[in-house]
């Protein structure tokens, strides 16, 4: 989290929610702590509930404001694959991610034929990265943010 100081004096800043989704649209509130400890160590730190799924995930940056959510900056939609006993599947999810940027900077560094035309590229990244993301309904969008924002309750992990 980032804080910062307003000119009225009130301080500011940036959180991140994480939230998974069950199958029936449940949200459920993954703490920045506990999906640090599920990357560092799968083995130990499993999600019972999400055995055996795909599970969906939403990432939500909010704007604070005296350490309360006033709105949604951005949000991310990624997918968790967990095994029979609930551990992630750490490798797909690296690979994921690593794909997602390596997809977003591939055009910077396009490479271009000598009369200005872009060759072929490579789209297995792009490909990979897919696999890993989603895109939510209208309602649910909204579910998540007013969620985000603290309008709404939900489970905790």
């Amino acid at each position: 989290m980032s804080i910062t100081v307003n000119a009225r004096g009130r301080t500011m800043g940036f959180a991140c929610r994480t939230f998974l989704v069950a199958r029936d649209d449940t949200l459920w509130r993954l703490s920045n702590a506990k999906f640090d400890r599920m990357l560092r160590d799968p083995a130990s730190h499993c999600l019972p509930v999400f055995a055996g799924q795909r599970a969906r995930m939403a990432s939500v940056v909010v704007e604070l404001v005296a350490r309360n959510p006033v709105r949604v900056v951005l949000n991310t939609f990624s997918i968790l694959t967990f095994d029979a006993e609930g551990r992630i599947d750490l490798g797909r999810f690296e690979k994921q991610q690593f794909s997602l940027v390596e997809s977003a900077v591939a055009p910077v560094f396009a490479v271009f034929n000598v009369d200005g035309n872009q060759t072929v590229v490579d789209a297995t990244s792009r490909f990979i990265a897919q696999g890993g993301q989603w895109v939510p309904s209208r309602a649910l969008a909204s579910v998540i943010d007013q969620t985000a924002l603290g309008q709404r309750q939900c489970r905790h992990l």
